[in-house]
């Protein structure tokens, strides 16, 4: 059945904006991004989940990505005591995904995207536009942004799509509120030369700071480092956020010991309100997408692949915007409910008990166990089947103190 969508309005110009353009593109659709191009030289978002790969594959970017970026096998986790636990993405074989994702530098990334939906036809309005509230519910461009896009004969857009991420604008323009999760975050980042390749080449590193968490992102010729904590613990280590950064970095031993070395080559980008998602994310003739609609945590990296899938369910829901908003927050929520094991300390529990029943009880069956909840655990923190009710029932019950008991606890992120 054809869509009876003939012209998409986009605003805003990131990741989940360029992929929509790009798709809609190839489908025929008449579709004007409207952005600025205006863009921080440092963007959250740089550790890919295997997920993304098919999509960059469906829009023809891998092999470019592939030029820019660096080639990432896995996720180590170093946890109190410097326990290190390495996983890599062999699992996610299993569930259809590519055994590896990148590590991508987010400017040169989004101007992959950016000329990919050019060239597929999608046309640019290098401005930023306005818009209005003609009546309770409905959106439209202002007149003098309409006028922006000539190709369009003074015609609204069929559609208008939110893509200006954390901006939100749709949201902040019809006073829509949002339901935030249960942290209340900081994230500084840099990128650093001098610190310790991780290893092996192309891993992310994730630790636990004594307030909180921080990552180690390789990318071509540097590394970016950031630091994720509670907004108050991260006032109390400096008036600034170059101050916070460094005095997380030089009070942990694991990334202090890893960059004795090290030297900043950046400005530090700041990042605040994790874990949102838009009460509404759509109505007449409007939608919303990406971060706009909902944003999750930047542990376990869901943010480019939340972002690209929104484009793809759209797409996929274009005449149907309920269900594409359904859909979205089923993808939202559970991403949440994935991360939380994480924050608990939950995950790494079984992981722990899973290692010590096999070792007390080596059997084939033991090891199928291991084999099948490793798998399992793996496609959902890859993006294959974050949302899948099996998955999701199984971590529940097997995370349940009355399974593991309280080594949990011990584990958590404070």
């Amino acid at each position: 059945m054809k869509t009876q969508v003939k012209t998409v309005g986009i605003i805003g110009g990131g990741p989940s904006g360029l992929a929509l353009a790009s798709m809609l593109a190839m489908k025929g659709i008449d579709t004007t991004v409207f952005d600025d191009g205006k863009r921080p030289d440092l963007i959250v978002g740089e550790s890919l989940v295997p997920g993304v790969v098919p999509v960059l594959r469906k829009l023809g970017l891998e092999e470019k990505v592939k030029e820019i970026g660096l080639h990432k096998p896995g996720v180590s986790f170093t946890m109190p005591g410097k326990e290190r636990v390495n996983f890599n993405f062999r699992n996610v074989s299993r569930c259809g995904l590519p055994e590896y994702a990148y590590n991508v530098p987010r400017p040169a990334f989004d101007r992959l995207l950016d000329d990919r939906a050019t060239e597929l036809g999608a046309r640019r309005v290098r401005a930023r536009v306005k818009i209005e509230v003609p009546a309770p519910n409905r959106l439209q461009l202002a007149p003098e942004s309409l006028a922006l896009a000539p190709w369009l004969d003074g015609q609204q857009p069929d559609l208008l799509v939110d893509s200006t991420g954390r901006a939100r604008l749709f949201a902040r323009t019809m006073d829509i509120p949002a339901t935030a999760g249960p942290r209340k975050d900081v994230a500084h980042f840099a990128h650093f030369e001098g610190f310790d390749e991780n290893e092996p080449r192309g891993q992310v590193i994730i630790g636990w700071l004594a307030r909180g968490w921080n990552w180690r992102i390789p990318l071509p010729g540097r590394l970016s480092v950031g630091v994720v904590m509670n907004r108050d613990d991260a006032a109390k280590l400096g008036d600034t956020p170059e101050e916070r950064l460094e005095a997380a970095i030089a009070r942990d031993p694991v990334l202090a010991a890893a960059g004795t070395g090290r030297r900043r080559v950046t400005d530090v980008a700041t990042y605040t309100n994790y874990q949102l998602i838009s009460a509404r994310g759509f109505g007449p003739g409007w939608v919303m997408t990406g971060d706009a609609f909902g944003f999750v945590d930047p542990m376990l990296s869901p943010g480019l692949w939340l972002a690209l899938r929104s484009a793809e369910l759209l797409v996929d829901h274009l005449d149907d915007l309920p269900a594409y908003s359904r859909r979205m927050r089923k993808e939202l929520k559970s991403w949440m409910e994935m991360i939380s094991h994480y924050y608990s300390g939950r995950i790494f529990s079984m992981y722990h008990k899973g290692v010590s029943y096999g070792e007390k009880y080596p059997s084939d069956y033991c090891r199928a166990i291991q084999l099948h909840f490793d798998s399992l655990v793996a496609c959902m923190a890859c993006g294959a089947t974050t949302s899948s009710l099996y998955g999701r029932g199984m971590l529940k019950v097997m995370s349940s103190p009355a399974v593991w008991g309280r080594e949990a606890k011990e584990l958590a992120i404070k």
